[in-house]
């Protein structure tokens, strides 16, 4: 009986520390990230993603940061196929590949494919319900119609939800031929899968997260999205949907002021991270971490270090 090759994976709301704890444990061990987050796969933005710093990136490794402009599309089964593939070249270097990120979407393509109809994309939802919000029913019927006609004809333009589930499906499934020509099923996956989820208190997640938006706006939030703007990106671009982004391009339009703005992307990402761990916490498989009981960054690093020891994956 030939032993499946280990996968580490670390998931848990934004902002937690997934990326500096992976950081920290790749200190102890030799081991490369594969980036599980539907924001950074955008070139030219880094501030309001929370990208690893290039420090961190010279630490350790990262694979799938960088690979499409704001204007461009991303989708889960894109992000299998290229996890896969980074995987395998992880693997060939005989280091340990730790698949890191909150998009959970992506973590349940990579491990367990996806049906049918995929489950929502949290972020990806939050998006397509800000279009509605700022244009109206008939500009978000009016996407759905663009990449799928056929699905559009049988909805209402005033039938949201549904038009969002449908757009949801479209972004999951990618354009036609994009799925490998199959292994969407529930099959097991082919490592040893060590899940990590990491969490904090509410209280002090939430507090964390207002701190983390107000550093990205004092780094340059703005200037960042003016840069997109004069690059000819706008708010029809899909990266320019995210959370931050479409706050601060109405800052840029004279729609918000950067107070509100800010206000608004501390609510949205406070809301993003509680979905989230809604998400996480109905997989019973993953082993759940509290960062701060844990003993913070260091010490969190420190407990995966000894799950790995203990499921043998190290002398």
């Amino acid at each position: 009986m030939v032993m499946r090759p280990p996968l580490l994976v670390i998931v848990g709301p934004t902002g937690v520390g997934k990326t500096a704890v992976a950081v920290r444990l790749g200190r102890r061990l030799a081991l490369e990230i594969v980036s599980a987050d539907s924001r950074q796969v955008y070139q030219g933005m880094d501030v309001g993603t929370g990208k690893p710093t290039p420090a961190e990136r010279a630490a350790v490794k990262h694979h799938l940061l960088d690979l499409i402009r704001p204007d461009e599309r991303y989708h889960a089964a894109r992000f299998r196929r290229e996890a896969l593939e980074a995987i395998g070249d992880i693997r060939a270097r005989e280091k340990l590949p730790a698949v890191v990120g909150g998009t959970g979407l992506y973590v349940r393509a990579l491990l367990k494919g996806l049906d049918a109809a995929p489950p929502a994309d949290p972020e990806l939802r939050s998006s397509f319900e800000a279009v509605a919000r700022q244009e109206g029913n008939l500009a978000l019927h009016g996407r759905l119609a663009a990449v799928d006609p056929s699905a559009a004809a049988h909805l209402h333009p005033n039938d949201r939800i549904r038009i969002i589930r449908a757009l949801e499906k479209h972004a999951a499934r990618g354009p036609v031929g994009a799925q490998d020509g199959g292994g969407w099923g529930r099959s097991r996956p082919p490592w040893r899968v060590l899940a990590i989820g990491l969490s904090r208190e509410r209280r002090i997640l939430n507090q964390s997260l207002k701190d983390r938006v107000e550093g990205m706006v004092a780094r340059g939030m703005m200037d960042e999205v003016r840069g997109l703007l004069a690059a000819g990106y706008d708010d029809g671009s899909p990266g320019m949907n995210g959370i931050g982004y479409r706050q601060f391009v109405a800052v840029a339009s004279g729609r918000l002021d950067e107070a509100e703005a800010t206000r608004l992307m501390v609510r949205d990402t406070q809301r993003y991270a509680k979905r989230q761990m809604t998400w996480f916490q109905r997989d019973a498989e993953i082993h759940w971490l509290d960062v701060d009981r844990a003993g913070g960054i260091e010490g969190t690093a420190e407990a995966i270090g000894k799950l790995i020891t203990r499921e043998g994956w190290t002398e």
